[in-house]
């Protein structure tokens, strides 16, 4: 067993245990996952390129010639290919697949959905670009960082790749910012203000803000309607992306529009959308009453305000509102003044289907959608692109958008778009 000594970890309160030093001793630098996960890796892509040609052959096989030979068959590997995976660099073959028809005009030609042409990064690999910038990291560094991280052969993620993908994500979001919106039909609609703490020009006491609105279509599928850069959340903000969005195809109005209490917001919605009903978010009133009291009071708070909106019905909500104030409004008028604000447009949800409800009672989706972006920023200490910052928090959610639940009960929009009645979430039969 191989001596291990202590000296190197002496320092001030530091206790390591033998054991523990050990083992850090024989396999720290040569452990066998090192070696043992890259390798699994390589074995199940390649062994998923496989399965997919042998699908691909099966799928064809009824295709034969006159001696009933069959005509796509496979023939050798192409040239094996190196791809830049989460595990590190990866070596696989894609096996070749020949068509013989006599005919070419009716050969086919497999195209591989796991190894794309030219494909020589995964798409782990792209996704993790946008989180190292925004988490500070300039594009000098992005080598050394992404040998730390994959491995230490990296050389398709050079500093010039870099700018050339920042450049790329930048005109697919000025394309995607372009797209008509004609057939679109969005039923719910979730819009907020993102304030992050990114690289930016020459500004160094402006933070930057992302306007973000999402929708749910009429299949229930949650979409990234628009992304704007923008420094505040101001009506005229609001107003000039709701208007692009109509001039570009959006003509009816959501049922439900769900946000906080930024007056921006719901001014701009009702000059645009106004017959959009409305509903406050539950998250940010509730942290805005709670900021009002005492920090010993604020769980039982919560807990009373959790009562109001998990109410079965408007009724019970609205009993629960009066007896928080009755609770409370001695001792803390500020905390009641703010729940009582806007009360009605909080309780806009019992008009909807209650398989909806846990979607419509706040802005959740972009809140956590967005939170670690937000919460996770610093700004560095060299100016980088507003547009750069923009196109890599666009390319983060929609990478995201892939990952977003539909909407529970999403049979219940047709009648909802029919102008079917729902009360306290219930379905009312047609008169």
């Amino acid at each position: 067993m191989r001596q291990v000594t202590t000296e190197a970890f002496a320092s001030p309160g530091a206790s390591l245990d033998l054991e523990v030093l050990e083992f850090r001793s024989q396999f720290g630098e040569t452990s066998p996952l090192n070696e043992l996960v890259p390798h699994g890796v390589q074995q199940m892509l390649q062994s998923a390129i496989e399965t997919e040609v042998d699908d691909f052959l099966l799928q064809y096989a009824d295709r034969r010639d006159g001696r009933g030979h069959r005509l796509v068959v496979r023939s050798c590997y192409l040239p094996s290919r190196e791809l830049l995976t989460g595990a590190g660099r990866q070596a696989v073959e894609q096996p070749r697949v020949r068509d013989n028809s006599s005919k070419k005009r009716v050969r086919i030609q497999l195209s591989s959905k796991i190894l794309p042409p030219y494909l020589r990064r995964s798409k782990a690999s792209d996704e993790l670009i946008p989180w190292l910038y925004l988490m500070g990291i300039s594009t000098g560094d992005f080598t050394e960082v992404l040998q730390a991280l994959v491995g230490e052969d990296a050389p398709a993620l050079s500093p010039d790749v870099i700018v050339r993908l920042t450049q790329e994500w930048s005109h697919e979001h000025d394309a995607w910012s372009r797209r008509g919106l004609s057939e679109k039909r969005y039923v719910y609609v979730w819009g907020d203000g993102i304030h992050v703490n990114v690289r930016l020009e020459n500004e160094a006491n402006q933070r930057q803000c992302l306007l973000v609105l999402m929708g749910a279509t009429a299949d229930g599928q949650k979409e990234l309607i628009a992304a704007v850069d923008g420094y505040r959340e101001s009506e005229q903000s609001w107003y000039e992306l709701l208007i692009d969005l109509k001039q570009r195809g959006l003509a009816l109005a959501p049922k439900l529009a769900v946000g906080d209490g930024a007056l921006g917001f719901w001014a701009a919605l009702r000059k645009v959308f106004g017959k959009a009903c409305e509903q406050r978010c539950w998250l940010h009133k509730t942290a805005n009453v709670l900021n009002k009291m005492p920090n010993s009071v604020q769980p039982r708070a919560k807990t009373d305000i959790h009562e109001i909106w998990l109410a079965e019905t408007r009724e019970d909500a609205t009993n629960a509102v009066v007896a928080f104030l009755d609770k409370y409004r001695t001792k803390y008028p500020a905390a009641c003044e703010c729940l009582e604000k806007d009360r009605d447009v909080f309780l806009a949800f019992y008009d909807f289907p209650a398989e909806h409800w846990k979607h419509l009672r706040g802005s959740n989706p972009i809140v956590s959608t967005f939170a670690t972006i937000r919460l996770r920023h610093r700004r560095t200490k060299g100016s980088g692109s507003r547009r750069a910052s923009l196109a890599m928090m666009f390319k983060l959610a929609h990478a995201a958008q892939k990952r977003w639940r539909r909407l529970n009960g999403h049979a219940y929009i047709t009648h909802l778009l029919q102008g079917t009645q729902f009360i306290d979430g219930v379905m009312q039969d047609a008169a």
